[in-house]
């Protein structure tokens, strides 16, 4: 059975404001088989340990050329494109403002 990957750009996270780090492509490999409860401890687990691999590739194309190298089935996650809108904090005060201002 061949293996199934997904191939995605890391976004950002909530904790920062800037993009490091989100510009590398990660190929994650999907489960196996659905994780069990370990009797003992209590913790969710399961045998596949490809589910703890993340590879980083600069490029999308380099993510794609090594799964089909290995024989890895695929699945590209395209980025939603980022709309950047410029604040500015004066604008808070500028005469002629239509929204209500609030604290």
């Amino acid at each position: 059975m061949a293996r199934r990957a997904r191939i995605y750009q890391q976004p950002k996270t909530a904790m920062q404001s800037g993009r490091a780090g989100t510009e590398e492509w990660v190929l994650a490999f999907e489960p196996d088989a659905p994780q069990q409860p370990d009797p003992l401890m209590g913790w969710i687990g399961g045998g596949d340990i490809d589910m703890q691999v993340r590879l980083r590739f600069g490029t999308r194309e380099e993510a794609e050329a090594f799964a089909r190298g290995r024989g890895v089935t695929y699945d590209v996650e395209l980025p939603r494109p980022q709309r950047f809108v410029p604040k500015s904090y004066s604008d808070n005060f500028r005469f002629g403002r239509v929204e209500n201002w609030t604290h």
